[in-house]
């Protein structure tokens, strides 16, 4: 992970690149040259840099943004520039924000020693524990993606459409209870379980459960910032990676959703043929419907937010947890880069995995239900979990 101090660069460059220099066009950079570079500087190599205290960061983090709010005063809007119709580039460099602070939240909880202690968190209230199993999707023709231009990022675009064969899917997220049954079954041990990858995964992480997972004594405890306590069967299992969802599936006699009936699942009204924004329906997420936006620093029990419902179902697809599905990370029929590659097509191809829904640490403007996350299948820092499908 970055220092944190480069991630508060980052963020302050991003934003005076796109809304004071590239504004007034030609696009020269996609990513300010030098120290906040990500390709000119990986992650493993920024704890080396040169990096400024962080009041001096601050500093021009504040100097930018003065720079930025005087710019958005005086903007004429301009259609014709595709930056600026529906407001993009602003959309865009807010989520660019929302989305580093949550990696930001990624660093802190990996803190050792004295771990993060937060300012404040939320209190879940306490409901019936929603009902568990699996619901049915009748398969058929879907509309999968967006034709918003003014939020969505480009992997999000075009829409189109997919025939999905009939499939039924886990109705909430996997829980504690149910990996803790996985674990118990000697899941980590069976090598029938894993792929080819997943062995070689877990013989050099020599894994034996999720990530910040310990024991004491025959109880299972994990931590969740400055929290550590019994693990909660009730709650999403969260710090998994792709291996570790793949081989609790095959364990349960399931598999991994694809991302198309993943997308499927949370958003298509079988009634209305259309997709919802949400699994809800339109209205933004917030606290009556979904687990995000950093307030709560912990996953919540399954049946939290009830509320918050997909058209066939399903319960908890925005928040708590990122969902592992089992696609590879690539363009969509008829892709247009916009405005750089590197956001997304650099990326494309087999080696990273698609994840869906956000978590509790995502901000609700940079959630929705054809948001499309990628990492590597190894990562386990993230805040992912998974729920599971089969052919119907």
């Amino acid at each position: 992970m970055s220092p944190i101090i480069w991630d508060v660069g980052h963020i302050a460059h991003f934003e005076e690149l796109w809304l004071t220099q590239n504004l007034d066009g030609p696009i020269e950079f996609s990513e300010m040259p030098g120290l906040y570079n990500p390709f000119e500087h990986p992650r493993a190599t920024r704890a080396s840099l040169a990096l400024p205290t962080l009041s001096q960061m601050i500093a021009r983090l504040e100097e930018i943004r003065a720079r930025v709010l005087d710019r958005l005063d005086r903007l004429e809007w301009d259609n014709d520039n595709p930056l600026l119709e529906g407001g993009y580039v602003y959309n865009m460099v807010l989520q660019h924000e929302y989305q580093h602070n949550e990696t930001i939240l990624q660093t802190l909880q990996l803190k050792k020693g004295e771990p993060y202690s937060p300012p404040l968190s939320i209190t879940f209230p306490r409901r019936p524990i929603s009902a568990g199993g699996m619901v049915a999707f009748d398969g058929g023709r879907v509309t999968i993606g967006t034709r918003d231009r003014s939020a969505a990022y480009d992997n999000e675009r075009p829409i189109h459409e997919v025939d999905l064969r009939p499939f039924i899917i886990d109705r909430n997220p996997v829980t504690n209870g149910r990996y803790l049954d996985f674990m118990a079954d000697r899941g980590y041990q069976r090598e029938e379980l894993w792929s080819d990858a997943g062995c070689k995964w877990l013989a050099e992480s020599r894994a034996i459960a999720p990530k910040y997972w310990s024991r004491n004594g025959d109880r299972w405890m994990n931590r969740s910032m400055n929290i550590t306590r019994s693990v909660d069967a009730t709650r999403p299992v969260c710090h998994v990676c792709y291996f570790e969802a793949e081989a609790f599936a095959k364990w349960d006699a399931k598999r991994l959703p694809t991302e198309f009936e993943w997308e499927a699942a949370a958003s298509w009204d079988p009634s209305t043929q259309s997709a919802r924004r949400f699994p809800w329906g339109e209205s933004d997420p917030s606290s009556a419907n979904a687990n995000v936006d950093q307030l709560s620093f912990d996953v919540a029990p399954v049946g939290t937010y009830d509320s918050g419902i997909s058209p066939i179902g399903c319960y908890g697809m925005i928040g708590d947890v990122w969902e592992w599905t089992s696609s590879d990370f690539n363009g969509y029929p008829g892709f247009q880069s916009f405005p750089y590659k590197e956001y997304s097509e650099e990326f494309f191809g087999s080696e990273y995995k698609v994840l869906r829904g956000g978590s509790w640490a995502t901000r609700p403007g940079t959630i929705r239900s054809t948001f499309r996350n990628w990492d590597y299948p190894i990562r386990r820092q993230i805040f992912s979990g998974f729920r599971c499908a089969q052919d119907a």
